[in-house]
């Protein structure tokens, strides 16, 4: 007997919803710059791939730590509801105390925001104090999917707490590895863990031509990073038709 995998593939493009289609992925989390571990994006391009590929939209307002104020939780609370209205059919959120507990009004805020759409929790879980008990919270709040690395860097080396946070979840929450998942290694995360979802990003480098103005550097070229269907495409297949 063999169980099928889910698949959803981080981009920033509609280039990169079109690799993750043509890769044979089931859904995307949409963001912008990735280089900075991902950001809420454009109502543009929201609009540009809900039609593409399942969407879900990730909601962060900035780069940094997920301890956010009132202002910045309102911001989210309507990029939830903007992001429903252009058609994303889940998004993703987070949001923490400074003491690294789950800040349980700005998550109750954010998920009347987003109604009846399933809601996944982000990697802001990787930085809590206590990932069982944030596990916990998130059950209660009635979350559906959890992304995470087991708390460390790669989900590879997060295995044990992975493990254990699927089995603790069974089928109330998907608890979905990512960070560093690749063709090599996806199989033996399935494995390993018990999942029945993963996340990856399946980036390559891609060079762009450099401007050919007075200033020249970080603003006008170099290198930037885009979806490859052929990664996709490598990792889908690692983890299809597992016994």
């Amino acid at each position: 007997m063999t169980t099928v995998i889910g698949t959803e593939v981080c981009v920033q493009s509609t280039l990169g919803a079109r690799a993750a289609v043509t890769g044979g992925a089931d859904r995307i989390e949409l963001c912008a710059a990735l280089e900075l571990g991902g950001i809420t994006p454009s109502a543009g391009l929201i609009e540009s791939v809900v039609d593409v590929i399942d969407t879900h939209v990730l909601i962060r307002p900035r780069a940094g730590d997920f301890v956010y104020d009132r202002d910045e939780i309102r911001v989210m609370a309507k990029d939830v509801e903007h992001a429903i209205d252009k058609g994303a059919r889940s998004v993703v959120i987070g949001a923490l105390t400074e003491a690294g507990d789950i800040d349980l009004p700005a998550m109750t805020r954010l998920l009347n925001a987003a109604q009846d759409v399933p809601v996944t929790f982000h990697r802001a879980f990787d930085a809590t104090r206590d990932p069982l008990a944030a596990l916990d919270v998130l059950l209660e709040l009635g979350v559906n999917r959890l992304l995470t690395s087991g708390a460390r860097p790669t989900a590879q080396e997060g295995l044990t707490l992975l493990a254990e946070l699927i089995r603790r979840a069974g089928d109330e929450l998907v608890v979905m590895p990512g960070s560093g998942v690749t063709p090599a290694n996806a199989a033996d995360i399935v494995r390993a863990t018990g999942a029945r979802e993963i996340h990856f990003s399946a980036r390559r480098p891609i060079a762009v031509a450099q401007g050919r103005g007075p200033l020249t550097g970080p603003l006008d070229g170099g290198e930037r990073y885009e979806t490859s269907a052929d990664l996709v495409r490598a990792t889908v297949v690692a983890v299809t038709d597992l016994p």
